[in-house]
């Protein structure tokens, strides 16, 4: 029998199928282009090897074509009778997942990886903020994707992909120098990878090095295809460094060439989430953002995301409601608020309903309320910097500018050397 890169065995006898499988799990955990083709055509030299059914399923989720997503699950369903113990759990696992059963994919995963750690196509599933860990809803979620990663890392020894993962569960909360490490070892070991270069712009980020992340992320990005699935977010994280930076020109050329809803081939989140920031950080800097840019991306989060349910998304959708005037839209968030985070898309959504009408006093209440935990929504730091950002723009509305500096001078100080909240 096979095994594939990672030492396990694999249900095909076909060397061909197996390399080219190993392809497309290298590429999948780098974000890199073609991994639809690499499992495809693992597909095409043995029809009858489940996991690469179940890699090319977890790629079309991730771009959002469910009919495709069904398909190939329900042959790797089929395929399963024959497998090993550890690919009929592979199947199991990635099949929770990809229905959308969250809480149960969670669970099956760290059973999964208690007995096959290596099986890297499981053990992602419950890393980086977009994980099942990120975006389980549950309070100590950094915590709680440290301490998983850091189980990992010793089955991976010096493994690009786990130490790229660990260098972002370390660098949110705070452990800087050791993410240094690992993410610099990383992207030496695998420079192609879209995710590692991400996580060493969140470094950046967070050491407050921004020309110098801008120079590095700007140029990574010019060379990155894309069709890579990262490609929407790497472009926000170029965009709102230029925005910082006084490039407005810049900001906006990624705004409407890179991540708009109009122009973007990203996944449907990652198309909300970053315009959404990315336009509501540029007003709180002062800058002016015609209307109709919110109410098609209002128009967009309704028609991508129907129901409420994953709390990244209805946050950012609450905030184009809000600004693009759909008082219909932005109640339903209010009312309609689902899922393991339902408290804080409730407390948020009725944030920016009240800061959009002049309630400034109140939505800073709202926003102080979620501060505790406001983890819990998913997202990085650097993403919900908008949340601080947002408290701190309501008291300087309500004329509370000493208290607005106090509150960003313990969570965010760049915002107050950049000057990205106006009348700070």
């Amino acid at each position: 029998m096979l095994e594939d890169a990672y030492g396990n065995d694999l249900g095909t006898n076909s060397p061909i199928a197996r390399d080219a499988y190993d392809v497309g799990v290298k590429k999948f955990l780098g974000a890199e282009p073609q991994v639809i083709n690499s499992f495809e055509f693992a597909i095409e030299a043995d029809e009858g090897f489940a996991l690469a059914h179940i890699g090319l399923a977890r790629e079309m989720q991730l771009r959002a074509r469910p009919d495709q997503v069904k398909v190939s699950l329900a042959r790797a369903r089929e395929l399963a009778p024959g497998l090993s113990a550890r690919e009929r759990s592979h199947i199991r696992a990635s099949g929770l997942l990809l229905e959308g059963k969250s809480a149960e994919a969670r669970r099956a995963v760290y059973e999964h990886v208690e007995e096959w750690p290596k099986d890297v196509m499981v053990a992602q599933m419950c890393t980086s903020v977009f994980g099942l860990i990120g975006f389980s809803g549950l309070p100590g979620r950094e915590a709680e994707q440290l301490a998983y990663t850091m189980r990992l890392a010793p089955h991976y020894e010096d493994d690009w992909w786990c130490r790229a993962q660990l260098a972002f569960a370390q660098l949110e909360v705070g452990q800087l120098d050791s993410a240094e490490a690992n993410i610099d070892a990383a992207l030496e070991a695998n420079p192609h990878s879209a995710h590692s270069a991400h996580i060493r712009a969140h470094l950046y980020y967070e050491n407050r090095e921004d020309e110098e992340g801008l120079h590095y992320l700007a140029d990574w990005w010019k060379r990155y295809d894309p069709e890579g699935i990262l490609y929407n977010h790497v472009s926000w994280h170029v965009g709102l460094w230029s925005l910082e930076s006084g490039d407005l020109d810049g900001m906006w050329q990624v705004l409407d060439v890179d991540i708009s809803p109009e122009h973007s081939n990203g996944p449907p989140l990652n198309v909300l989430t970053d315009t959404a920031a990315l336009l509501f950080r540029a007003e709180l800097a002062g800058v002016e953002v015609p209307i109709d840019r919110w109410k098609n991306l209002s128009a967009y989060a309704q028609a991508r995301f129907p129901k409420p349910g994953l709390c990244f998304a209805d946050v950012h959708a609450a905030i184009a409601h809000a600004r693009s005037g759909d008082q219909q839209a932005l109640n339903a968030l209010v009312d309609g608020a689902r899922g393991p985070a339902a408290d804080l898309t409730r407390t948020l959504s009725t944030a920016y309903r009240e800061m959009e009408d002049g309630h400034y006093a109140r939505a800073a209440e709202l926003f102080s309320e979620a501060m505790r935990d406001h983890a819990r929504i998913g997202g990085s730091n650097a993403q919900r910097d908008l949340i601080d950002f947002s408290l701190a723009a309501c008291l300087v509305r309500d004329g509370r500018q000493q208290e607005a500096r106090t509150v960003l001078s313990i969570t965010r100080p760049r915002a107050l050397a950049k000057e990205l909240v106006v009348g700070l």
